[in-house]
């Protein structure tokens, strides 16, 4: 009977740690769009706006920090660039909002829309990953089950969060 428990046990472990790596793939592939894309979008802003020279500069700097903490598989250095990165993208939509032959520019507008799509998916990314570590760390923290986890190894999974309390508020529009 243990037996059949240990057996059943490992199994749901494993099937919990496996959907919670493929939650984080799902962000992993989200945010190379998200960073693909920025490029693009900077450049096709770049000849409109030339006032807004800092924060063109801005993202691109953050698109790189994110880059490299993805590279490094820093999960909580990733979520705090890519928070930055997406408040950052937030100004820059309300900074093309502002030039209204930029905002009428057709690549602007596909990359914008594209932009926007994108964000969708990693918050959806987001919190289909944050449930699957909320169900694995409760799983291997619950008694018995802790036990068997201490005997595996097995880590908790960090949750892809917003650390910087101000990152939560909204994004202030000045007309």
């Amino acid at each position: 009977m243990l037996l059949l428990w240990a057996v059943l046990l490992y199994n749901s472990i494993v099937r919990l740690r496996n959907r919670t790596q493929e939650g984080w793939s799902d962000i992993d592939v989200q945010l190379k769009r998200r960073h693909n894309l920025i490029p693009n979008l900077v450049e096709s802003v770049k000849g409109y706006m030339q006032h807004e020279s800092g924060l063109l500069e801005k993202v691109t700097q953050l698109r790189s920090q994110a880059i490299s903490a993805q590279k490094a598989g820093n999960t909580a250095a990733l979520a705090e660039a890519e928070n930055m990165l997406g408040g950052m993208l937030g100004k820059l939509q309300i900074a093309v909002e502002a030039y209204p032959d930029l905002k009428a520019n057709q690549n602007v507008a596909q990359l914008m829309d594209e932009l926007s799509d994108t964000e969708n998916k990693i918050q959806a990314a987001r919190r289909f990953y944050n449930g699957q570590a909320r169900d694995f760390n409760t799983k291997i923290e619950m008694f018995p089950n802790n036990l068997f986890a201490k005997l595996l190894n097995l880590a908790k999974f960090e949750f892809f969060e917003i650390k910087d309390a101000a990152e939560r508020e909204n994004v202030r529009v000045k007309l």
